[in-house]
């Protein structure tokens, strides 16, 4: 009796020590559950294109006809820097061209304005503001927007830029943008095939920082000969480029001269042709800085 007695009261302290004995964790909780969740911010997406096998170097001195480039590459940079092939370049130019005409029509803008602008801007449509909200040409929100919008690291983090549903609809809100800006205005005086004097009054109207913008659009324009839809839509006869002389730039064998247009210095005229201002007067005959719109200045 004494040992079931004495049995029963081991068990007793046994059962007691078990319930106060602390519970080890083989685990760690997870922090995911319990701490708040990280933030991420959207990046600007790096484009990394194919590799073009045989690709060409697209110098000055090559043929203006398009047709030679078939195999080379365009770097194109506004909103994003991307290297495309002249293919797609031109296959871009066959589907918007349409577009860029009936905008003309609508608008008085320059097709070949717009197309460029488009090419240059959403990288002939390989850009990721092109890719991901169909906007081809970089507008941002500004106040006035309720449509849908895409955040875009540009010049400033996650910047508010326009979403479409078509890059038709891009197109359009080009347009309407340069049409109900008052400080676009003083486009509209330039004749609808002055691509040049349209090119170098965005720039001077703040349309781009860069300040190069005005050369890029119009070395598109003249390369691909997209002033040749703007001859359409004005139902002009198209010489092209390749018979033709600049509308700025003259050559012969020895002197290559240049005709001063609106916004021109002697400055940026150096600078254009790489040469100094004290040579250009020297050239030229010149006494001061001054330049006249439509001046025939010999730059070699």
């Amino acid at each position: 009796m004494i040992k079931k007695t004495l049995l029963v009261l081991l068990m007793i302290f046994v059962a007691s020590c078990s319930a106060n004995h602390s519970v080890v964790r083989t685990t760690k909780p997870d922090p995911r559950k319990s701490e708040a969740p990280v933030v991420q911010r959207v990046r600007k997406p790096i484009y990394r294109p194919a590799t073009v096998n045989n690709s060409v170097a697209i110098t000055k001195k090559d043929s203006p006809n398009v047709a030679n480039y078939s195999n080379g590459t365009e770097v194109l940079e506004a909103t994003t820097r991307v290297k495309v092939t002249t293919a797609m370049v031109l296959a871009y130019i066959e589907n918007y061209k349409n577009v860029a005409k009936e905008n003309m029509v609508r608008s008085g803008i320059p097709a070949s304005i717009t197309l460029g602008q488009a090419l240059l801007e959403s990288g002939a449509g390989t850009g990721p503001l092109s890719v991901q909200a169909n906007n081809h040409f970089g507008i941002k929100c500004h106040k006035e927007w309720t449509g849908p919008s895409i955040k875009y690291s540009d010049d400033a983090e996650d910047e508010c830029f326009r979403k479409y549903d078509q890059p038709s609809e891009s197109f359009k809100d080009h347009s309407y943008f340069l049409t109900s800006r008052p400080r676009y205005a003083e486009l509209f005086e330039f004749e609808k095939d002055d691509y040049r004097s349209w090119a170098y009054g965005l720039k001077a109207a703040g349309y781009a920082t860069d300040s190069k913008y005005p050369d890029k659009l119009i070395g598109l324009i003249e390369k691909y000969q997209l002033n040749k839809f703007d001859a359409e839509v004005l139902g002009k006869d198209f010489v092209p480029t390749t018979t033709v002389v600049s509308k700025s730039i003259a050559y012969n064998d020895d002197v290559q001269k240049y005709t001063v247009i609106k916004g021109d210095s002697l400055y940026s005229i150096s600078r254009k042709f790489n040469i100094s201002i004290d040579e250009l007067k020297k050239k030229n005959n010149l006494t001061d800085n001054t330049i006249s719109l439509g001046q025939s200045i010999i730059v070699k």
